[in-house]
């Protein structure tokens, strides 16, 4: 049975913003590392829109970006959106029963199923169908944005720490 693993950083006050938080040369590869190691990944649609940045390449990308861009492409993609008409390349459309799509993809599959976006991250916790929650705590205060959780915190117990570089602390949480 696959684990579904919410993941995102965060700034201290609790707000996701991809563009104010540029991961460190050791928190990319960290990343590169743990998206080699997925089974697969359930994005939003916002979400999905900002990570087709890596579908094709960049004449500015060094090594890193490649294996990462590399590491994304290989995986399946399944993007959770009604507006959305086509998904990109190793991508499905999933327009709706998302309890019974995303319930049947963690009963078939092995491994760790990745979920990317705070409300899809709702929809899934309201389900109870969400394993874990991975916190990359940056140390800044952001003061507006989109929050982690999309909705209020469900009860959650601390499983793991860790130090990710200089300056990032992963928390890492199971539903209580």
């Amino acid at each position: 049975m696959a684990k579904l693993v919410f993941g995102m950083n965060q700034s201290l006050d609790g707000y996701v913003d991809h563009l104010e938080m540029r991961p460190s040369p050791a928190l990319f590869r960290h990343f590169i590392e743990q998206v080699r190691g997925l089974t697969g990944s359930v994005y939003g649609r916002r979400m999905y829109e900002v990570m087709r940045y890596w579908d094709e390449d960049r004449p500015e990308w060094g090594a890193e970006e490649r294996d990462f861009a590399a590491a994304w492409r290989r995986q399946p993609k399944w993007v959770v959106s009604r507006s959305l008409k086509s998904v990109g390349p190793n991508a499905t459309l999933v327009e709706d029963d998302l309890e019974a799509v995303i319930g049947g993809l963690k009963a078939q599959l092995v491994g760790e199923i990745e979920v990317a976006g705070p409300d899809l991250a709702r929809s899934l916790t309201d389900l109870g169908l969400i394993d874990e929650y991975q916190l990359y705590f940056h140390p800044i205060v952001l003061g507006r944005g989109k929050p982690y959780f999309a909705g209020p915190r469900p009860p959650l117990r601390l499983v793991a720490s860790d130090l990710i570089g200089e300056d990032v602390i992963r928390l890492t949480y199971v539903p209580a």
